[in-house]
């Protein structure tokens, strides 16, 4: 496994686009706040302004993105909120990742979010929450694996109780 971690490229444009389609069938939104008719080049350009906290809707933290690529292949996401707001704290947690179904079961899933607590520890978070759905036992495997320690199963507003864990960043 070959997993580089980097921003997205101007080449990442199909890859993207795909995994972002993919994902969407799962309601997870791979490609934050990205519109299909856009050019790719400005899709780049506003989400780096935003993600730095530059012209933020409201509601909305400053993040850090790192995207997985294997062979040229992008494979996944790690995203990392600088600071949580009570939405988050209920439903998102600090560290969230995705993976492309085709490319599940590989490692994957670990290596990203296993990237995300440094990330966070750059932004004076310890420890980071992490969250997944009470029943996707695959993520729960892999915030364990993370050294995630679950505080609670919580019900949530769209009746999807959320398992909180605590993932250590120093």
């Amino acid at each position: 496994m070959s997993l580089e971690l980097r921003a997205l490229r101007a080449d990442d444009a199909g890859g993207a686009r795909a995994a972002h389609a993919e994902l969407a069938a799962e309601d997870f939104a791979f490609l934050p706040f990205f519109d299909a008719e856009e050019a790719w080049d400005a899709y780049l350009a506003r989400i780096t302004r935003l993600s730095r906290g530059e012209d933020l809707p409201p509601g909305i933290v400053p993040w850090t993105d790192l995207y997985g690529v294997v062979d040229g292949v992008v494979v996944g996401r790690v995203s990392v909120r600088h600071r949580l707001t009570e939405s988050l704290e209920r439903v998102g947690g600090h560290i969230g990742y995705g993976v492309r179904p085709a490319y599940r079961r590989r490692g994957y899933a670990t290596a990203l979010l296993g990237a995300g607590p440094a990330v966070a520890r750059e932004h004076g978070i310890d420890p980071a929450l992490v969250m997944c759905d009470d029943n996707n036992t695959g993520s729960a495997t892999v915030i364990e694996r993370c050294g995630g320690m679950l505080e609670n199963v919580a019900d949530v507003a769209d009746g999807r109780p959320k398992r909180r864990y605590w993932v250590p960043t120093r």
